[in-house]
This record gives C-alpha cells, structure tokens and sequence, in this order.
C-alpha cells in the first residue's frame, strides 16, 4: 500500500478518534490495546474535539532536516475535554502568547512534504485562541 493512502487510512490521524476503555473510561489518544490504568483490553471509539489546552511546550530552535527552514517553531503536548492528548505544532501566534493552560483549536494543516515527489502530509496543528 502506498504511504498517502495509508496514512489517509488511520482513523486518529485526520478525525481525532480515540479510544474510551469500557471498565474505566479512560481516554486514550491515538488508540491503545490495552488500558494504562486498569489493563482492560475493550474499548469503544471516541471522536475528540477540537478544542484544548496547552500542558507543555517548548519553542524548537535548531531543527530536525525536514524542519530545518521552519525555525524556531512551538510545539506542545495539547490536552482535549474528554481527556485525550496529543502533540502538535502551536502556530500562528507570538511566542510570548504561549504558557500553560492557554487555550487553543486543533485544525488541520500541511505538516511536510515527502520525498522528492513532494507528496503532502497532513495532521492538527494548534491554533491560540484569543
């Protein structure tokens, strides 16, 4: 299988799906087999929102080669209402916006080209709301 349609193909990467453990109703994002809090191994889907807030972050400064012309960029663990969290790039804002609690949207962008074919990647970026 070809690597855009795969990805196009996993339910968390472009719907935010998650998975709610049915014993204790844990969250977990992206999707797990087994429960980190009580080990069960049942869960149903959960679509998360696109809200969230910010649990941590940092300002990347000196990057990996794919990201290297993008310096200095954030990125940040972003926590949903349901519980579910995630990593993502915070964009669009000044860094002196940023610190922890600060509320913002997950919306989907290009993340990176790929290879020389230049073939686009997608994924949530988060957006400060103001």
């Amino acid at each position: 299988m070809i690597v855009p349609k795969y990805s196009r193909e996993i339910p968390q990467r472009f719907r935010l799906e998650a998975a709610e453990c049915t014993d204790c109703g844990k969250i977990a994002f992206p999707p797990r087999r087994v429960c980190s809090k009580c080990s069960g191994k049942t869960f149903t889907p959960r679509n998360l929102s696109r809200q969230g807030k910010i649990l941590s972050y940092t300002v990347i400064r000196v990057a990996a080669e794919p990201f290297e012309l993008e310096t200095p960029f954030a990125v940040g663990i972003i926590e949903t209402p349901e519980g579910g969290r995630l990593t993502a790039q915070i964009v669009d804002c000044d860094f002196s916006e940023l610190s922890i609690g600060t509320r913002v949207r997950l919306v989907l962008r290009k993340i990176q080209k790929e290879g020389h074919a230049g073939i686009l990647q997608y994924g949530y970026k988060a957006v400060v709301e103001r």
